[in-house]
């Protein structure tokens, strides 16, 4: 049993999430995209309650009245119950438009809800290669920091053997704690970003596994879905405004009520009871039609009106961003791949000028100043060369973003 239990447990210690893992996991997880999809499932309520505001309704109500002083034709107190059926031949089109204003709603959520997980998944990613990117400086620096360390204790040996100045100690005790403060400064940093790329994927996160884009061009470009949530809205105010004007339109309606009395001190004439109602059974159409309201039904159109005026401008500006962020995302990929080829160089340039400087500051030849500078070189060429890697990554995420691509599926 002892043996099952750690073979459950050692792949979950050995392995790390993987950027694809992560997003799939904040689908189903993060708050703000859950909270999002319950948005969606009230505006479907919503659809559902204008569908069936097409049938009849049905209402039932009990009654019971006394009076003090009975008269001689009315009984002293009445009671019984009745049931009520009431149908819309024609309401003017209200129950149509609402339906559709309750339509559009559904499906502006329904983008908005898309948007929002997407939204979210880019900025998971951006998260999650910063991190990356940050790892490979806390590395660079921990490697750099080691060197200096090893150099500071070699010159503590000089020095005490009279063979180097207290000079050449302390630059390299400089160095050294310079090194520290930048390791601890990059710590904070990766706690930071990592306790937000946790709050956004909804878990714990221990380690981190390599994950990469496909690194494609798509031909077509597709519209956000922000944009077709905007798009939506502005249709269901419209179907609002139908609505509104309905209000001006004849209306017909028509009701049947049964109705089942009880009685007790009946009134009596010449001895004899006078006959009351048993049940009765009604039935009632009213047409009605508005005249007059001092304009209040033009105003809320107009109002109406210019809320869809306005989304229509946010609508056109947002589509002009979309645009103007595809052309930035394209030139932002071809910079990383440029800036990965010149990392790649500056690397090789930095680490062969590093094991030359330092094989002659071992021999004396140069002074520390050389060698710190040239050890401060290949730790900076190193860290630029890893996040230039992962900024191509995150230009990648960012381009099939605002091509609205599912980022998940463009993950190898």
């Amino acid at each position: 049993m002892k043996k099952l239990l750690l073979l459950g447990i050692v792949p979950a210690l050995l392995f790390g999430d993987d950027l694809k893992s992560l997003l799939d996991f904040a689908k189903e997880n993060n708050n703000l995209v859950n909270a999002s999809k319950i948005s969606v499932a009230a505006k479907e309520k919503e659809v559902k309650s204008a569908t069936s505001n097409y049938f009849p309704t049905l209402d039932a109500s009990a009654f019971y009245k006394r009076d003090d002083d009975a008269s001689p034709f009315q009984p002293g107190t009445t009671y019984g119950a009745n049931a009520k059926i009431g149908f819309d031949i024609y309401d003017g089109g209200k129950k149509s438009y609402t339906k559709q204003q309750k339509e559009n709603e559904h499906k502006s959520a329904s983008f908005t809800y898309k948007d929002t997980k997407k939204s979210i998944l880019l900025s998971i990613t951006q998260d999650y290669y910063n991190l990356k990117s940050l790892n490979s400086s806390l590395e660079a620096r921990i490697e750099a920091s080691k060197a200096v360390k090893a150099q500071l204790e070699r010159m503590q040996h000089f020095y005490e053997a009279e063979l180097a100045t207290s000079d050449d100690v302390d630059r390299l005790q400089s160095a050294y704690d310079s090194n520290i403060y930048a390791i601890e400064s990059i710590k904070f940093q990766i706690t930071a970003v990592k306790k937000g790329l946790e709050l956004k994927v909804g878990k714990k996160i221990s380690s981190l596994e390599n994950s990469s884009f496909e690194k494609t061009v798509q031909e077509t470009q597709n519209e956000l879905d922000s944009i077709q949530a905007l798009k939506y809205t502005k249709t269901a105010l419209q179907n609002l405004s139908e609505t509104i004007d309905s209000y001006y339109y004849p209306t017909i309606h028509i009701e049947e009520t049964y109705t089942v009395y009880g009685y007790q001190d009946k009134p009596v004439l010449a001895g004899q009871p006078i006959q009351l109602l048993n049940n009765q059974n009604e039935v009632m159409a009213t047409v009605g039609i508005r005249l007059f309201d001092f304009g209040t039904l033009k105003e809320q159109k107009e109002a109406v009106k210019l809320q869809a005026d306005a989304l229509n401008q946010q609508i056109i500006y947002k589509s002009k961003e979309q645009q103007m962020q595809l052309e930035l995302a394209l030139q932002r990929i071809h910079t990383a791949e440029l800036n990965i080829k010149s990392s790649k160089s500056a690397l090789k340039a930095a680490k062969s000028a590093l094991k030359t400087i330092t094989e002659k500051y071992n021999a004396g030849i140069v002074d520390n100043v050389v060698y710190l500078d040239a050890l401060s070189s290949k730790t900076e060429a190193k860290a630029t060369y890893e996040k230039s890697l992962n900024d191509l990554e995150i230009a990648y995420g960012i381009y099939y973003y605002y091509n609205n691509k599912n980022l998940e599926e463009f993950i190898k």
